[in-house]
Protein backbone atom coordinates (compact mmCIF):
# COMPACT_ATOMS: atom_id res chain seq x y z
CA UNK A 1 0.00 0.00 0.00
CA UNK A 2 2.80 3.03 0.89
CA UNK A 3 4.65 1.67 -2.61
CA UNK A 4 1.28 2.73 -4.14
CA UNK A 5 1.08 6.01 -2.30
CA UNK A 6 4.66 7.14 -3.27
CA UNK A 7 3.54 6.15 -6.96
CA UNK A 8 0.83 8.37 -6.89
CA UNK A 9 3.14 10.87 -5.51
CA UNK A 10 5.65 10.14 -8.41
CA UNK A 11 2.82 10.67 -11.04
CA UNK A 12 1.48 13.86 -9.43
CA UNK A 13 4.61 15.52 -9.58
CA UNK A 14 5.69 14.00 -12.79
CA UNK A 15 2.40 15.76 -14.29
CA UNK A 16 2.87 19.06 -12.65
CA UNK A 17 6.60 19.25 -14.06
CA UNK A 18 5.40 18.42 -17.84
CA UNK A 19 2.30 20.72 -17.02
CA UNK A 20 4.37 23.56 -15.88
CA UNK A 21 7.25 22.78 -18.47
CA UNK A 22 5.02 23.43 -21.44
CA UNK A 23 2.37 26.27 -20.00
CA UNK A 24 4.81 29.46 -20.64
CA UNK A 25 4.98 30.28 -17.57
CA UNK A 26 8.59 29.55 -17.40
CA UNK A 27 10.63 29.05 -20.86
CA UNK A 28 11.13 26.07 -22.12
CA UNK A 29 14.92 26.46 -21.98
CA UNK A 30 15.17 26.91 -18.47
CA UNK A 31 12.53 24.10 -16.96
CA UNK A 32 11.97 21.85 -19.73
CA UNK A 33 9.00 19.18 -19.32
CA UNK A 34 9.19 16.27 -17.80
CA UNK A 35 8.91 13.94 -20.79
CA UNK A 36 11.53 15.68 -22.57
CA UNK A 37 14.08 15.28 -19.49
CA UNK A 38 12.52 11.50 -19.32
CA UNK A 39 14.12 10.74 -22.51
CA UNK A 40 16.96 12.22 -22.33
CA UNK A 41 17.66 10.73 -19.26
CA UNK A 42 17.75 7.12 -20.97
CA UNK A 43 19.80 8.80 -23.83
CA UNK A 44 22.50 10.06 -20.91
CA UNK A 45 23.46 5.96 -21.04
CA UNK A 46 24.80 6.32 -24.72
CA UNK A 47 26.66 9.22 -23.76
CA UNK A 48 30.31 8.32 -23.88
CA UNK A 49 31.20 11.41 -21.83
CA UNK A 50 28.25 10.64 -18.71
CA UNK A 51 29.32 7.15 -18.17
CA UNK A 52 33.18 7.88 -16.45
CA UNK A 53 31.54 10.85 -14.74
CA UNK A 54 28.47 8.62 -13.29
CA UNK A 55 31.50 6.06 -12.84
CA UNK A 56 33.84 8.50 -10.72
CA UNK A 57 31.15 10.10 -8.21
CA UNK A 58 29.97 6.70 -7.25
CA UNK A 59 32.91 5.15 -6.50
CA UNK A 60 33.88 8.22 -4.60
CA UNK A 61 30.83 7.75 -2.98
CA UNK A 62 31.54 4.30 -1.70
CA UNK A 63 35.24 5.34 -0.31
CA UNK A 64 33.43 8.74 0.99
CA UNK A 65 31.16 6.82 3.38
CA UNK A 66 33.32 3.97 4.09
CA UNK A 67 36.31 6.62 5.37
CA UNK A 68 33.57 8.13 7.72
CA UNK A 69 31.81 5.05 9.17
CA UNK A 70 35.61 3.94 9.96
CA UNK A 71 36.48 7.05 11.88
CA UNK A 72 32.75 7.70 12.85
CA UNK A 73 31.97 4.60 14.55
CA UNK A 74 34.86 3.58 16.49
CA UNK A 75 35.39 7.45 17.65
CA UNK A 76 31.61 7.48 18.20
CA UNK A 77 31.65 4.21 20.56
CA UNK A 78 34.67 5.87 22.89
CA UNK A 79 33.02 9.66 23.35
CA UNK A 80 30.16 7.10 24.32
CA UNK A 81 31.34 4.96 26.81
CA UNK A 82 34.15 7.68 27.99
CA UNK A 83 32.68 10.98 29.14
CA UNK A 84 35.96 12.95 30.44
CA UNK A 85 37.06 12.15 26.43
CA UNK A 86 33.48 13.42 25.61
CA UNK A 87 34.30 16.62 27.34
CA UNK A 88 37.82 17.08 25.93
CA UNK A 89 37.02 16.38 22.74
CA UNK A 90 33.44 17.93 22.26
CA UNK A 91 34.19 21.35 21.81
CA UNK A 92 36.70 20.39 19.17
CA UNK A 93 33.69 18.60 17.42
CA UNK A 94 31.36 21.06 18.07
CA UNK A 95 33.69 23.58 16.57
CA UNK A 96 33.95 21.09 13.06
CA UNK A 97 30.69 19.73 12.47
CA UNK A 98 29.11 23.19 11.24
CA UNK A 99 31.90 24.24 9.30
CA UNK A 100 30.71 24.81 5.33
CA UNK A 101 32.18 22.04 2.94
CA UNK A 102 32.15 23.98 0.21
CA UNK A 103 33.96 26.36 1.95
CA UNK A 104 36.77 24.34 2.83
CA UNK A 105 37.44 23.65 -1.06
CA UNK A 106 40.54 25.88 -1.45
CA UNK A 107 42.12 24.59 1.44
CA UNK A 108 41.49 20.67 0.60
CA UNK A 109 42.93 21.62 -2.81
CA UNK A 110 45.78 23.55 -1.51
CA UNK A 111 46.77 20.38 0.91
CA UNK A 112 45.79 17.57 -1.02
CA UNK A 113 45.96 18.85 -4.77
CA UNK A 114 43.08 18.80 -7.49
CA UNK A 115 42.71 14.83 -7.86
CA UNK A 116 39.54 12.88 -6.85
CA UNK A 117 41.07 12.97 -3.16
CA UNK A 118 40.11 16.04 -2.60
CA UNK A 119 36.41 15.79 -3.10
CA UNK A 120 36.36 12.45 -1.26
CA UNK A 121 37.70 13.96 1.72
CA UNK A 122 35.59 16.97 1.52
CA UNK A 123 32.43 14.03 1.02
CA UNK A 124 34.22 11.56 4.22
CA UNK A 125 34.25 14.88 6.22
CA UNK A 126 30.97 15.92 5.99
CA UNK A 127 29.04 12.87 6.25
CA UNK A 128 31.17 11.38 9.45
CA UNK A 129 28.60 13.74 11.78
CA UNK A 130 25.59 12.08 11.70
CA UNK A 131 26.89 8.59 11.88
CA UNK A 132 29.32 9.82 14.93
CA UNK A 133 26.26 11.92 16.77
CA UNK A 134 24.44 8.57 16.11
CA UNK A 135 26.78 6.23 17.43
CA UNK A 136 27.17 8.53 20.35
CA UNK A 137 23.56 8.48 21.07
CA UNK A 138 23.73 4.99 21.00
CA UNK A 139 25.98 4.27 23.74
CA UNK A 140 24.31 6.40 25.80
CA UNK A 141 21.04 5.02 25.53
CA UNK A 142 22.20 1.46 26.09
CA UNK A 143 20.24 -0.38 28.57
CA UNK A 144 22.28 -0.13 32.23
CA UNK A 145 20.50 -3.18 33.50
CA UNK A 146 21.92 -5.52 30.66
CA UNK A 147 25.58 -3.78 30.90
CA UNK A 148 24.78 -4.59 34.69
CA UNK A 149 23.19 -8.32 34.45
CA UNK A 150 26.40 -9.30 31.53
CA UNK A 151 28.86 -7.58 34.33
CA UNK A 152 27.40 -10.07 37.09
CA UNK A 153 27.50 -13.15 34.78
CA UNK A 154 31.14 -12.47 34.52
CA UNK A 155 31.10 -11.93 30.55
CA UNK A 156 33.78 -12.10 28.73
CA UNK A 157 34.61 -8.08 27.07
CA UNK A 158 34.50 -9.63 23.71
CA UNK A 159 31.31 -11.69 23.93
CA UNK A 160 29.72 -7.99 25.85
CA UNK A 161 30.62 -5.99 22.65
CA UNK A 162 28.90 -8.39 20.30
CA UNK A 163 26.05 -9.83 22.43
CA UNK A 164 25.34 -6.60 24.19
CA UNK A 165 26.94 -3.39 22.95
CA UNK A 166 26.91 -3.81 18.97
CA UNK A 167 23.32 -5.43 19.00
CA UNK A 168 22.29 -1.66 20.32
CA UNK A 169 24.38 0.30 18.68
CA UNK A 170 23.98 -0.90 14.93
CA UNK A 171 20.61 0.65 14.10
CA UNK A 172 21.23 3.57 15.04
CA UNK A 173 24.54 3.74 12.87
CA UNK A 174 22.77 1.90 10.22
CA UNK A 175 20.82 5.17 10.46
CA UNK A 176 23.38 7.62 10.34
CA UNK A 177 24.88 6.00 7.39
CA UNK A 178 21.77 6.24 5.58
CA UNK A 179 21.34 10.23 6.15
CA UNK A 180 25.54 10.36 5.49
CA UNK A 181 25.25 9.01 2.35
CA UNK A 182 22.58 11.88 1.08
CA UNK A 183 25.07 14.34 2.76
CA UNK A 184 28.32 13.18 1.08
CA UNK A 185 26.40 12.58 -2.67
CA UNK A 186 25.57 16.15 -2.48
CA UNK A 187 28.88 17.35 -1.05
CA UNK A 188 30.22 15.30 -4.02
CA UNK A 189 28.62 16.70 -6.67
CA UNK A 190 29.20 20.19 -5.36
CA UNK A 191 32.83 19.82 -4.93
CA UNK A 192 33.03 18.24 -8.63
CA UNK A 193 30.63 21.25 -10.34
CA UNK A 194 32.72 23.45 -7.89
CA UNK A 195 36.36 21.83 -9.07
CA UNK A 196 35.65 20.90 -12.57
CA UNK A 197 37.01 17.38 -11.16
CA UNK A 198 35.43 14.43 -13.47
CA UNK A 199 32.21 13.35 -12.11
CA UNK A 200 28.93 14.15 -12.33
CA UNK A 201 28.76 17.76 -11.34
CA UNK A 202 31.53 18.28 -13.50
CA UNK A 203 28.96 17.09 -16.28
CA UNK A 204 26.29 19.20 -15.38
CA UNK A 205 28.44 22.07 -15.15
CA UNK A 206 29.74 21.50 -18.80
CA UNK A 207 25.92 21.02 -20.03
CA UNK A 208 24.50 23.53 -17.92
CA UNK A 209 26.47 26.37 -18.32
CA UNK A 210 28.59 26.20 -21.73
CA UNK A 211 25.78 24.61 -23.66
CA UNK A 212 22.73 25.64 -21.81
CA UNK A 213 21.44 22.17 -22.80
CA UNK A 214 19.45 21.96 -19.49
CA UNK A 215 17.21 18.75 -20.52
CA UNK A 216 20.65 17.07 -20.40
CA UNK A 217 21.49 19.18 -16.95
CA UNK A 218 17.81 17.74 -15.22
CA UNK A 219 18.12 14.54 -16.77
CA UNK A 220 21.77 14.14 -14.92
CA UNK A 221 19.77 15.47 -11.63
CA UNK A 222 17.01 12.26 -11.99
CA UNK A 223 19.85 10.36 -12.46
CA UNK A 224 21.70 11.40 -9.01
CA UNK A 225 18.31 11.61 -6.76
CA UNK A 226 17.46 7.95 -8.43
CA UNK A 227 20.53 6.56 -7.31
CA UNK A 228 20.28 8.21 -3.78
CA UNK A 229 16.97 7.20 -3.33
CA UNK A 230 17.68 3.45 -4.74
CA UNK A 231 20.86 3.22 -1.95
CA UNK A 232 18.66 4.95 0.36
CA UNK A 233 15.96 2.30 0.40
CA UNK A 234 18.84 -0.47 -0.12
CA UNK A 235 19.86 0.67 2.96
CA UNK A 236 16.62 0.47 5.09
CA UNK A 237 15.97 -2.81 3.52
CA UNK A 238 18.96 -4.07 4.79
CA UNK A 239 18.40 -2.49 8.45
CA UNK A 240 14.58 -4.08 8.44
CA UNK A 241 16.07 -7.55 7.33
CA UNK A 242 18.84 -7.78 9.47
CA UNK A 243 17.94 -5.79 12.80
CA UNK A 244 14.05 -6.52 12.28
CA UNK A 245 13.87 -6.58 16.08
CA UNK A 246 15.01 -2.65 16.30
CA UNK A 247 12.81 0.42 15.65
CA UNK A 248 13.70 1.49 11.97
CA UNK A 249 12.99 4.83 10.78
CA UNK A 250 10.79 4.84 8.19
CA UNK A 251 11.34 6.19 4.64
CA UNK A 252 9.98 9.17 3.20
Amino acid sequence: MSGFRRLIGLVAFLLIWEAAGRSGLVAAGVLPPASEVLARFFGLFADARFLPDAASTLLSWVIALVFAAVIAVPLGMLLGSIRPLRLVIGPVIEFLRPLPTVALIPLAILVLGSGAQTKISLAAFASTWPILFNTVYAVGEIDRQLLETARVFRTPPRRLFFSVILPAVAPFVLTGIRLSAAVALIVLVSTEFLTAQIGIGHFVYLYGTTQLQMDVVFASIVFTGLIGYLVNMGLLGAQRRWLGWAAVGGAV
